[in-house]
């Protein structure tokens, strides 16, 4: 079933919320460490990131739905129960690759873009879900620069092979969890509009 790019939405909140609190503890608990301006704390990674002993994975000819390699979960995503409890809901319906804490310092812009693999709409393509966990009012994530009201604990869907940006003009941090999978029928019910 392909949906094209113009009668599918550029976001979807979905159907599924997150507790807060549970998230936003383990993440402080970490006690990461100071960054300047944007910081990526993968939880799921390519399996010889996270054991360099493994050997290289083979060249491929399309790394965008991430068959090319194994993925692991990471050190740090073991300390994070209850978000290692997430993502295992979405693995029981897919495959998940990717899994990263996204953080963006007060001040910080991250500069409009596109992500060429992220979207439904497209072949070969990889479905990224946000759950944003810590937020101020002051942080505003632009989508074809609309903004997009994301609040902590929901789940949204954003068609990222279109332009987008993200501000945060607060005075504390921005933390996002983001899972990338492979879109398959549930993911596309999920995200259906």
């Amino acid at each position: 079933m392909e949906t094209t790019k113009q009668a599918m939405l550029d976001r979807v909140k979905l159907p599924l919320t997150f507790d807060v609190q549970k998230m936003a503890e383990e993440v402080q608990a970490l006690n990461l460490e100071r960054f300047v301006y944007y910081d990526v704390q993968p939880l799921r990674s390519p399996a010889h990131f996270v054991d360099p002993s493994l050997p290289l994975p083979p060249p491929a000819d399309d790394y965008a739905d991430g068959s090319w390699t194994d993925w692991k979960n990471t050190i740090l995503l073991e300390k994070l129960p209850y978000i290692h409890e997430i993502m295992k809901g979405f693995q029981e319906h897919t495959k998940v690759n990717l899994v990263r804490l996204l953080r963006l310092s007060p001040g910080a812009v991250v500069k409009e873009h596109t992500d060429p693999t992220l979207g439904l709409h497209i072949e070969k393509s990889v479905v990224r879900l946000t759950i944003p966990i810590l937020t101020n009012d002051e942080t505003v994530f632009y989508l074809n620069r609309k903004p997009v009201d994301m609040k902590p604990g929901q789940c949204w869907y954003l068609r990222l092979t279109d332009p987008h940006m993200i501000e945060n003009h607060g005075a504390t941090e921005r933390i996002n969890l983001t899972l990338d999978m492979i879109p398959n029928d549930w993911v596309r019910s999920l995200i259906k509009n």
